[in-house]
């Protein structure tokens, strides 16, 4: 019913930047609790970013780099990544939530969010 698709991943050498963009069909809810995840070969998935209520937070690994970003008319999120770093190489997910707003803990937790991507490849060269 509710579909998220993930783009803009790619090769990138540190220190370069990558737009994401994660589109949503079936509903709307760009003014819903939205966040991005990670998770790199053999690591387990963690929180980058998210937004809720109007408030933003970011994981401390990629705060002053990453910017969370949308386009209501769109439907579509973004999540724009400067300064990138070898270590941030993941597959990267967007979430949507049900609710219009969460907490920060709720908002950084997984397990708030109802509907998933797919993932896009983010891979950062040194």
């Amino acid at each position: 019913q509710v579909q998220l698709v993930e783009s803009g991943g790619g090769l990138v050498q540190a220190g370069g930047s990558l737009r994401l963009s994660c589109a949503a069909s079936g509903r709307t809810f760009s003014s819903n609790g939205m966040g991005w995840f990670r998770q790199a070969p053999g690591k387990e998935r963690e929180f980058v970013a998210a937004r809720s209520g109007g408030l933003t937070q970011y994981a401390d690994s990629v705060k002053g780099r990453f910017t969370l970003s949308g386009d209501n008319a769109k439907n579509t999120v973004y999540l724009q990544m400067n300064s990138l770093k070898p270590e941030d190489t993941a597959v990267y997910y967007c979430a949507a939530s049900n609710s219009w707003t969460g907490t920060y803990y709720q908002t950084s937790q997984a397990g708030w969010y109802t509907y998933w991507g797919q993932g896009t490849q983010v891979t950062v060269s040194s």
